[in-house]
């Protein structure tokens, strides 16, 4: 299969962020980063990208909760 048959919808990705923000707060965006490292340097690019996505997501409603101040 194609990478791009492997790709997480939105809805998956903001629910992985959600998670990860309940559980682990303002270290959220930076457990997504290894979680995104690990599977780069495993050679598994896929896996990596959607985490990369879900920090991005962090990171963005961060920003979003901090323009709302």
């Amino acid at each position: 299969m194609s990478p791009a048959q492997h790709t997480s919808p939105a809805n998956e990705v903001e629910s992985m962020a959600c998670v990860l923000e309940g559980q682990h707060g303002l270290f959220a965006a930076g457990i997504a980063d290894f979680f995104a490292t690990y599977h780069s340097l495993g050679g598994d690019d896929i896996r990596s990208d959607i985490w990369v996505r879900v920090a991005a997501s962090i990171r963005d409603r961060e920003i979003a909760r901090i323009e709302q101040n």
